[in-house]
């Protein structure tokens, strides 16, 4: 069962128009959904409720969620149900390897629940996939969206001995609202964790981001893109906050487009190598082409 708990429930607020999506069932749309049955696969576009589903999944894009589809926290922001997990599945790996296989994507995203529960936070099981992926699909670049592994020592730099392409772990949101949207977490470890992951293997892409519409300030939004790019982190994502339901966080604010494309101007000024900004941005949309951007211009700078 979930154990989210919030203090006051409220209303909904109407969406505005630009954050309106039209749902419709693709050939593409149901072959995706179709593999990730058949594997026994969990995909956080669906455990996170996410409006770019109909998109990804016509193009046959999933970012598949490994450990289990049950998180060890309850995040006010977040649609995964909390509780007890279920024991680490060791056939995971290789089916996720077969089905990345069979949809033959040139980039794949690997993100997973909180498992507090396990000793390493679930990162042995993070390396056993990338291991698998890389047997299958060598040609395929990784990326992987972790936890932040707090009070696990040792479980990031063994997550890292994957070689991942892409490293990303996301702030989600200003550090003043923490501790009522991210329980559990403490911000200036999630950025030391950042940081971290740039020392221990340079060559890899770091990623981070965060949610706008919670009730954090234009400052505070731009002081996280300093505190990113102090931990050098190659990549901002900057979306708009969803209340999965009347269970969740309210929306304190729907940011216009015009109010994204400010950001992203000010993240690129700021020094990322790639920004995504805008309503619906988030963490795995359209990451493969991102990180093919983001490997051109590592190479003009090089």
């Amino acid at each position: 069962m979930d154990q989210r708990k919030t203090a006051n429930i409220e209303p909904r607020a109407p969406k505005p128009p630009w954050l309106k999506i039209r749902l419709s069932a693709t050939p593409g749309l149901e072959k995706t959904r179709e593999l990730m049955r058949r594997s026994g696969l969990v995909t956080v576009c669906e455990e996170a409720a996410c409006p770019n589903l109909p998109e990804c999944w016509s193009k046959r894009h999933a970012t598949v969620m490994i450990l289990g589809s049950i998180c060890t926290r309850a995040c006010a922001f977040c649609n995964v149900a909390t509780g007890r997990p279920d024991p680490v599945d060791p056939g995971e790996p290789e089916r996720l390897a077969r089905a990345v296989a069979e949809m033959d994507l040139a980039h794949v995203v690997v993100t997973s629940v909180d498992r507090d529960d396990l000793a390493d936070g679930g990162a042995s099981h993070f390396v056993a996939c990338l291991e698998a992926l890389r047997r299958s699909s060598p040609e395929t670049s990784i990326e992987i969206l972790t936890p932040d592994f707090r009070q696990k020592e040792g479980a990031l730099e063994r997550v890292l001995s994957g070689r991942p392409d892409v490293f990303n772990h996301n702030l989600e949101t200003v550090p003043g609202l923490y501790k009522r949207i991210r329980p559990g977490a403490e911000y200036a470890h999630s950025l030391a964790l950042l940081a971290r992951a740039k020392q221990i293997l340079p060559s890899t892409f770091t990623k981070s981001g965060i949610m706008v519409g919670l009730g954090e300030t234009e400052r505070e939004v731009l002081a996280v893109m300093d505190d990113l790019r102090a931990a050098d982190v190659d990549f901002i994502t900057i979306g708009q906050y969803l209340r999965p339901t009347q269970n969740h966080a309210p929306v304190a604010r729907y940011v216009e487009p015009e109010g994204f494309d400010e950001y992203a101007e000010v993240a690129r000024a700021k020094g990322f190598l790639q920004v995504a900004a805008s309503p619906l941005t988030r963490s795995s949309h359209h990451a493969g082409e991102d990180f093919a951007r983001l490997k051109a211009a590592r190479a003009r700078l090089s």
